[in-house]
């Protein structure tokens, strides 16, 4: 049975995956993002803290029968920040910024707030959960053969821009074969929808094309495959998952995802496969619309350093029926 995720929880998610506090010297700002309350240990190894709790909320009835509900949540988000020795920037110019990226953030998805894209750009975070590996052939995930791409080649699957990861197979019989995990964040029995989607193309002697595939970990088998790039150039190629979701996520929380030159290499001429982007996509159940409502400066200058702190207030809500 699906479960409705906590708004409070599904926030902080949206805030920590979509936040990009940029810092004078143009690097971003490492900003943790947790539930209430403000810890001061958190401001000893990060630029700043944002905490996410609930304010207020009311269950709503919408029609006579009361089976069509509206659940209405006021949230309570709060931004702290502190003089930092050996810090450039202000405590006080810090929270602005992380201020401004809050409201950009709730502004820009307000619509989708339950929707996390999972991708490989930059978070600031050197603990990145997401990864891809190269391979010749189409084997599980903790299979051989897989081994994970520079560093430096990450940089090409950030964006879709044309500067594109090339994986290159050249023996007889070979495919070339691209493998990322997703680290998923919401509770499994949460999740109502996944999209899985791979921006590129492959070629090879024996045609041009990609298939790519999700990994069922229950049924320990590749499943799902959809192809595309026939014609040797981009094209967005997904899988859309919307039933059995937890058999495609695996006990650690991870989803596979399969890409692969549908001909190989004869040993002449190489089989090449090459992703500009790669990205999935999680809806959960939950709040569906989300704004700002308020926000007040609290700042706390009766100990030192100051603390500098925004209090803001979100208003979500989320339908549901109760089918009594």
């Amino acid at each position: 049975m699906s479960e409705v995720e906590d708004a409070a929880v599904t926030l902080a998610r949206l805030l920590r995956t979509n936040m990009r506090v940029v810092k004078d010297d143009g690097s971003l700002a490492d900003v943790s993002v947790t539930g209430e309350w403000q810890n001061a240990e958190a401001f000893k190894s990060h630029d700043g803290q944002v905490t996410v709790g609930l304010a207020e909320g009311s269950d709503q009835k919408l029609e006579l029968s009361g089976k069509t509900r509206r659940r209405l949540q006021f949230l309570r988000v709060n931004v702290w920040a502190t003089d930092a020795a050996g810090s450039e920037e202000s405590g006080r110019v810090m929270r602005r910024k992380i201020v401004e990226e809050v409201l950009r953030v709730v502004r820009q998805h307000r619509v989708k707030p339950n929707e996390t894209i999972y991708d490989f750009l930059p978070t600031g975070s050197a603990a990145q959960p997401h990864k891809t590996y190269a391979g010749t052939a189409e084997v599980p995930p903790n299979g051989q053969g897989w081994s994970e791409i520079a560093a430096e080649d990450y940089v090409k699957l950030w964006y879709s821009d044309d500067d594109r990861l090339e994986i290159i197979a050249s023996g007889n019989g070979e495919h070339a074969v691209m493998l990322s995990r997703f680290k998923v964040e919401s509770r499994e029995k949460g999740v109502s929808r996944m999209v899985l989607l791979f921006e590129g193309y492959g070629t090879a002697l024996g045609g041009d094309g990609v298939t790519v595939k999700v990994w069922n970990h229950e049924a320990e088998a590749w499943e799902n495959a959809e192809s595309g790039g026939a014609g040797g150039f981009d094209e967005a190629i997904s899988i859309i998952l919307a039933s059995a979701l937890p058999d495609y996520i695996d006990d650690e929380g991870f989803v596979w995802f399969l890409a692969e030159t549908s001909n190989a290499s004869d040993g002449q001429t190489p089989a090449v496969l090459r992703c500009d982007y790669v990205s999935l996509t999680v809806t959960v159940n939950g709040v569906t619309y989300c704004d700002i409502l308020s926000y007040r400066d609290v700042d706390r200058v009766d100990i030192k350093p100051f603390v500098y702190r925004t209090e803001i207030t979100v208003k979500s809500w989320f339908f549901e029926n109760t089918g009594e």
